[in-house]
């Protein structure tokens, strides 16, 4: 994981161990995230090899025709891309240490609840990836979806959306809630009141402390620095390989 991004011009690296899968990825990228905590919380073995998304090598497209990621290779050879398929296919496959609710009702819940989630992802990735004007719509669309998530979990009566242990839903949403704290600077510093969101800061507090999450978990101010970087024109994947600290 503590590898630099491959980037135009590389050379492709070999194929993964026996018995590993690979995991085409970037650092910041939290569609990849999602698919690292799934790949974690089940104990599955892989390996990961990072993209440079502003200078794709040209043998990544033999990979994942479109060069997106993440990109997951199976040990067949055969490669699945899109984060929400892949989560689904590893659940299905892989059986030990199951994510989805059993329930066929509640799974298909949670997927709504992962799809209506995705709502709040634009409005964050618009407020954090342009420059100058903030449009208060996009703060309302964030301030809705996690009025609707507090109250959801408030009816669970669960420490995590999973029941007692992070579930799907759980892993699904986390990569956008560990970088909600940068909005308040790049955003609303009011968005994210304590007192009317009492139940998901607790669920994220609980969630920093799971070791799946620990994992691939990175500080707020690292998230900073990186989307100042990106924000400047440049961004600095490697930034924490470059880092003398």
């Amino acid at each position: 994981m503590n590898s630099p991004h491959l980037r135009k011009g590389s050379k492709k690296p070999p194929v993964a161990a026996k018995g590993k899968l690979r995991l085409y990825s970037n650092r910041f990228c939290p569609y990849s995230q999602r698919i690292m905590l799934v790949l974690d919380a089940k104990k599955i073995a892989y390996d990961v090899v990072n993209i440079n998304l502003y200078s794709k090598p040209d043998w990544y497209y033999d990979i994942s025709p479109l060069g997106k990621i993440p990109a997951l290779e199976l040990e067949q050879g055969d490669v699945l891309y899109e984060s929400l398929i892949i989560a689904d296919y590893l659940d299905e496959k892989y059986r030990a240490h199951h994510l989805h609710n059993p329930d066929p009702l509640q799974k298909a819940k949670d997927r709504l609840l992962i799809e209506e989630f995705n709502r709040v992802v634009n409005a964050m990735t618009k407020i954090l990836t342009s420059i100058g004007r903030v449009n208060l719509d996009d703060d309302q669309v964030i301030a809705n979806g996690l009025t609707n998530f507090e109250r959801e979990l408030h009816n669970r009566g669960t420490a995590y959306f999973g029941g007692t242990k992070p579930g799907m839903l759980d892993l699904m949403i986390w990569p956008w809630c560990e970088r909600a704290e940068i909005l308040k600077i790049f955003g609303n510093s009011n968005l994210l009141k304590k007192d009317k969101y009492r139940n998901l800061l607790e669920w994220c507090k609980r969630m920093t402390e799971e070791s799946t999450i620990k994992r691939s978990m990175m500080e707020s101010a690292t998230h900073i620095k990186y989307l100042q970087s990106y924000r400047a024109g440049r961004p600095d994947y490697d930034m924490i390989l470059n880092s003398s600290d």
